[in-house]
């Protein structure tokens, strides 16, 4: 009975959190009258607000994201999954994910860019650790494979580039004018990081996901410092390579799990 009541608290609690990420996400996203995303924190936040920022339709993937764990949300809250192991491990570090996503608006909207910056760190962090707890057991169906570890390996790749671009937009507000020339190579540097990290990601968890969402947010990078401000073809094709090298790992990544799974 104690397991009972806890697992429909668990389950409770995840549909209070996306009900709280989507209010929070209209209130952030000035839905209700507010500032929009683009022109907070004095435009930091914008397309131009760094080298390292995604063009405006790069962020069009929140949609999917949203759709995906509004799925996840009534999914888990049926009665088969009511009491499965996969889910008590790792609902209440969604949960928390969904929180934070909400939050990272609102402290945009209302707060601080160094507050975002933090925010948003946390949230890479809980969906790391989200990322790891899939990665000890497998999905038993195609459903759980995409609305538990498609979505979630969604949100962690896009988070993945939005922590860099958040970051360097931060940075790029605070940052002496001095700096202004050695911007482009620490741009590349930094995309140096995040080609080092997503690889090695994509290689231990064996998943595609989180590097498509990664690779959208470079690609689409890489068209903002083609088109537009700041510009900087060093950095555009910096970013599509990147953005290969992570979608290339990501399928071999998915081979090496396939042919393992023959091999069982």
């Amino acid at each position: 009975m104690e397991s009972r009541t806890q697992d429909i608290a668990r389950q409770s609690f995840i549909i209070a959190s996306a009900t709280f990420m989507l209010i929070a996400a209209a209130v952030g996203s000035g839905a209700f009258g507010g500032t929009s995303v683009s022109e907070l924190q004095d435009g930091a936040l914008s397309a131009e607000g760094s080298y390292l920022a995604p063009a405006g339709p790069a962020f069009s993937i929140w949609s999917l994201i949203y759709i995906g764990l509004i799925a996840y949300t009534v999914w888990q809250a049926l009665p088969a999954q009511r009491a499965d192991e996969r889910q008590r491990a790792v609902g209440g570090w969604i949960a928390a994910s969904m929180i934070l996503n909400g939050l990272w608006l609102v402290t945009a909207q209302f707060l601080s860019l160094p507050l975002t910056v933090l925010m948003i760190a946390v949230l890479l962090a809980t969906l790391a650790r989200v990322i790891v707890l899939l990665g000890r057991s497998r999905a038993r169906t195609w459903p759980e494979r995409i609305v538990v570890d498609g979505v979630n390996g969604l949100h962690f790749g896009w988070v993945t580039i939005a922590t860099v671009a958040n970051t360097a937009a931060w940075l790029t507000q605070i940052a002496p004018e001095s700096w202004a020339d050695q911007a482009e190579i620490w741009a590349v540097a930094v995309l140096a990081v995040v080609l080092v990290i997503g690889v090695a990601c994509a290689l231990v968890t064996k998943r595609i996901a989180p590097a498509l969402a990664t690779a959208w947010g470079l690609g689409w990078l890489a068209v903002g410092r083609f088109t537009g401000e700041p510009e900087s073809t060093v950095v555009g094709i910096a970013g599509i390579i990147v953005a290969v090298a992570l979608v290339a790992a990501g399928a071999f990544g998915v081979l090496r799990r396939s042919r393992a799974d023959v091999a069982a």
